[in-house]
């Protein structure tokens, strides 16, 4: 049996309903009492948000842009499981890279990954062949295992298909969910809605769960998950150096932000640090810390809410021109800025950070991203290339001359297409999100810089 059972749920394209399918999943296998942990592929915020509620464990991302190939096979072996479910990102075969060096198959490959790929089923019946053969074909190196067709029309439909799979692929079919409305999550323009925004989130989870266990053979993704090869001479990541030791750090988290990689706060965590969440909405001012981080997430969605919450507002101003360390990216970025302005809607936020942030119909910055440091940024090596990513709607717009900027673009958009990352005082605000890997150590620089300011 191998040391970390495990497979990955993908699927031949996007949007063919495999989030769900793995959200199901996760509920289904965690109410049945398994040892689950599951991760998604990719700079994800909101699937792996959904998966970590259904699990009850937080999910992890493992992403080639942010992470070398060694980091992640021994990343996720440090948080694999008694089983380990990887919801992979688009189809099987897409990614950034041409030669496909970056995509799902690439690290099904990389970590051995038996793949089970949820078919979108809508129009086809014997066609679902020779997809699966060209796939099958494509790379005889990927170890596809299975096939759960999804969005099935009824049991006519369910028995055209498993004939045709199961004569010309050879592939089991593990389940068949059909089309059914208790499945629907809302959805917005990035993607699925966050947990914290759905008030009956745990009975979605649970039907969900329902649903899904009761059309997929769980018994055959264990014993496929047993199938995969014991992972021998994994590195696995050192300890943390406290260079958090007695910092209070203060972290946004409520229905306006949530965008948080969870190990990156284990990292603030492992290197000493105590995370003090704060409701930006709800809470009347910022709590006695010594740092700051007020991560990505739908500001837009509760602008006027935050807003509404005039004494916090100005309480992160005052704590901010007075020198408190801050890191804000994205959505932190929009809060500090003057306003949010969408369409005739105009509700204004902290003011720290010039410039208005205006919502647009498409994205402003989307995707991978490369910077320089300049010499400005107070917690990272200068000139060093970094590998990020964006994704926003928003623009600040009205930025004026002369301010002090963190990152020069090579790739992407940032703020203004040339630059990110904007300084002020001993705070960084720009659009880009970072992810705390061995390329970019961002937490204990962040740390090791408020120690600097604590210290005066």
């Amino acid at each position: 049996m191998s040391s970390f059972p495990r497979f990955m749920i993908s699927a031949a394209h996007k949007s063919s309903g495999k989030t769900v399918v793995s959200m199901g999943l996760s509920a289904a296998l965690q109410a049945a009492g398994d040892d689950l942990a599951t991760f998604k592929k990719g700079p994800d915020y909101i699937d792996p948000m959904w998966l970590g509620a259904a699990s009850g464990r937080p999910c992890y991302n493992l992403d080639f842009n942010a992470m070398e190939h060694e980091e992640i096979r021994g990343f996720f072996a440090s948080r694999a499981r008694a089983l380990n479910l990887i919801e992979a990102n688009k189809g099987l075969y897409d990614g950034m890279a041409p030669d496909g060096s970056d995509a799902n198959a690439a690290l099904a490959k990389l970590l051995d990954l038996p793949v089970v790929l949820v078919i979108d089923t809508l129009g086809l019946s014997r066609g679902i062949a020779p997809l699966l053969m060209g796939y099958q074909a494509f790379d005889p190196d990927v170890n596809i295992a299975g096939v759960i067709l999804n969005k099935v029309g009824g049991a006519r439909h369910e028995g055209k298909l498993r004939r045709a799979v199961e004569t010309y692929s050879g592939l089991p079919v593990l389940g068949a969910v059909w089309r059914n409305a208790e499945l629907e999550i809302g959805e917005r323009h990035l993607g699925l809605t966050t947990p914290n925004e759905t008030s009956d989130r745990d009975a979605v989870i649970e039907r969900i769960g329902r649903v899904v266990g009761s059309s997929v053979e769980l018994d055959g993704l264990r014993d496929l998950a047993a199938t995969a090869s014991d992972m021998e001479g994994v590195e696995m990541p050192r300890p943390s150096v406290r260079t958090g030791e007695g910092l209070r750090v203060g972290y946004a988290r409520d229905a306006a932000f949530g965008f948080y990689y969870p190990d990156d706060l284990e990292d603030f965590e492992a290197a000493g640090a105590e995370m003090v969440p704060i409701d930006m909405i709800n809470d009347a001012k910022l709590p006695d810390v010594d740092a700051l981080f007020i991560g990505g997430g739908f500001p837009e969605m509760r602008a006027a809410e935050l807003s509404a919450n005039a004494s916090m507002r100005a309480s992160v101003k005052a704590a901010l021109e007075g020198g408190l360390p801050a890191y804000a990216e994205c959505g932190g970025l929009m809060y500090l800025s003057e306003g949010i302005d969408w369409g005739e809607d105009r509700h204004e936020m902290v003011g720290f950070i010039p410039g208005r942030s205006t919502m647009h119909r498409v994205p402003q910055g989307r995707g991978l991203v490369r910077y320089d440091c300049t010499e400005a940024n107070p917690w990272g090596s200068a000139g060093r290339e970094i590998r990020a990513h964006e994704f926003h709607y928003a623009s600040l717009d009205g930025v004026p001359e002369g301010l002090t900027w963190a990152r020069k673009i090579t790739r992407g958009h940032g703020t203004d297409g040339k630059r990110d990352a904007i300084v002020k005082a001993n705070t960084v605000a720009g659009f880009i999100h970072l992810r705390s890997t061995g390329q970019v150590p961002w937490v204990p620089g962040f740390l090791g810089f408020a120690q600097k300011c604590k210290a005066g």
